[in-house]
This record gives structure tokens, sequence and C-alpha cells, in this order.
């Protein structure tokens, strides 16, 4: 049985590391397979030496983003891990910049991922980008947060949200309404996005005055779209002709971002998605940039990080 004792001389730090009811150390430990205690400012683990070092490891780097005021929860202790079987931890602090913007509810939106933060750094330095990787990984929810961030800083004048009307297995066809009825079960995670960060009255203010635009792939046709921050959100489910007419749609001072996950393509067999081939004939242009996320980027439910992985795995095995 080995030990190692790291000395922090903060014990609001050590409060923090723990969590409430030791939540957080928990984790740590089953992960880990070590016991982790602390007395005073010093904080001793006991366990197998290889397991110690990694803990050791994960501990100092959630330190680290305690020290720049991150709040720890399962989710960056989760990641943290991940780092560290990486041999990588030590990155952790890039994100622990400053936010993006502050939510309604007067949440900072920020990267948790390196991922995340290598996509956001992508969107401030590029005009297009293409965010492409499976569900949970905020591919959507930080373009939108880059867009109001824009908007707000008066580097646009416009925000142009949009989707392609493709069922992801079901018929809308049938429900009662007109045109826009029909279509809003699309746009609804960008509705909600954009409610989260500027709150329904100045949202529908800004709808009213045409500021921000929310509307299908199909009303993009004819367009160019100047002095705007454009969003095309699920674009695997676009087709070879749709991605070529929405990014020839770009003017001046302008910026686009495409999002997709090409492993959840909702097209007809016979029609190939747009944005896988996008992602082949776009690749080595400047001023375009693709940037990939892994499972290890998702920020949900632990459970979603799981299943993606046992999907992932069963592609592989046919």
């Amino acid at each position: 049985m080995a030990e190692c004792i790291i000395n922090t001389l903060d014990t609001e730090q050590v409060i923090a590391l723990f969590g409430n009811y030791d939540l957080n150390i928990n984790l740590l430990q089953k992960q880990y397979n070590v016991a982790v205690l602390s007395r005073g400012g010093d904080i001793r683990i006991t366990g197998d030496e290889d397991n110690i070092g990694k803990a050791k490891s994960a501990i100092l780097a959630l330190l680290e983003l305690i020290k720049k005021g991150e709040t720890i929860n399962e989710q960056n202790i989760r990641y943290v891990n991940s780092l560290v079987d990486e041999g990588s931890e030590k990155q952790v602090v890039k994100l622990a910049d400053g936010g993006i913007c502050v939510t309604t509810g007067g949440k900072i939106v920020k990267p948790k991922t390196l991922g995340q933060k290598k996509y956001v750094d992508a969107i401030s330095n590029n005009t297009i980008v293409m965010g492409i990787g499976p569900a949970g990984t905020g591919k959507t929810y930080l373009a939108v947060a880059m867009a109001v961030k824009a908007f707000k800083a008066h580097e646009v004048s416009r925000i142009i949200l949009t989707r392609p009307a493709v069922e992801a297995g079901e018929k809308l066809g049938f429900l009662p309404g007109d045109l826009q009825t029909k279509v809003d079960p699309y746009l609804r995670p960008l509705y909600d996005a954009l409610f989260d960060m500027m709150g329904p009255e100045n949202f529908a203010r800004y709808l009213e005055k045409g500021s921000i635009e929310v509307a299908p792939l199909a009303y993009m046709r004819g367009r160019t779209l100047d002095d705007s921050f454009i969003i095309l959100d699920e674009a695997q489910n676009t087709t070879k002709e749709q991605i070529k007419m929405f990014l020839t749609r770009l003017g001046f001072s302008s910026k686009m971002v495409i999002t997709g996950d090409i492993t959840q393509i909702d097209l007809p067999e016979t029609k190939k998605s747009g944005l896988i081939d996008a992602m082949k004939t776009l690749k080595n242009i400047d001023d375009i940039e693709i940037t990939k996320f892994s499972d290890k980027d998702v920020v949900r439910h632990k459970l979603v990080q799981d299943i993606i992985k046992a999907y992932e795995r069963a592609r592989f095995e046919k």
C-alpha cells in the first residue's frame, strides 16, 4: 500500500474539491480505487502506486480549475479522468478562460472540453466553420452563443438560424396549421438556445425587427446574406445541392457555422449527405475550419456518452 500527500494549504479549495457529502471525491475514489482523505490543507491518497499517480494528477487538475473559479461536478470530473488517461490533464486550465456570454439565468456559457474550446476558437478565427460530432457535444448551443456574442458586440447586424426540414423517422405533414406551425418542431432547438441567452421577450422583439431569423433551409435560396452570423444546424440532412446553395449565400462581413452528426443521417438511402461531401470538398480551403468532436466532448448525462460509445462499437462490429 503506497501513500501520497498533496499540500494545498487552502481548506476552501479542499472543500470545493470534495463537494457536498464528499460526492466529488467519492467519484475519484471509485475511478482509481484509492482512498482520499483531507486534514487541514493536506490531501492524503492511499492505494496502489499507479492508481495513486493517476488520482494525484486528476486532483491537481481539478484544483487548478477550482483556483480559476470553476465549480467541480460529475461532468468535469469525468472529463479530467479522460484527460488523465491520455496524459494531457495539464491542458485543462485552458477551459478556465472567460466565458462567451451570460444566459438570462446568470449562467456563464463557456467551453467545457478541449474539443469545445477548439471549436469556439475556430469560430473566432475563421469565416466558415463546420462542427461535426455526436449529440450532446454543444455544437449548436455554442454556435448560438458565439452568434449572440457577435450580435451584442455589433460585429453583425443579424443572426440567421436554419435547418433542413427532414423528419427523423416521423411524418409531420398531417399536423394541422400553416407552414410555420409545421416547421417549428424542426427549429425548436434553435429557439431554445436563443431563449436561454436572450430571453423570450428580447427574442420576440429582435425576431419582429428582422434582426433574428429562424427559418427552414429552403428559405435561403436566392439570397445574399451580408453582415450576418449564419448557423446551419443538422447539416447531415442536407443534400449536396442544398449545402452548396447554402454556402454560396455567404455575403460580406458574415460568418457561417455548420453543425451536424454524420452518424444520424435521416435522408432517404438514395441520397448522399451534403455535409460529408462538403467536408471532403472544402477541407483544404483557407478560412474554412472543420472541427470534429468525440464522445469525450459530450457534456450531457453520462449515459449519453455511454450510449454513443456503445453504438460506435456496434458499428465497427457489423
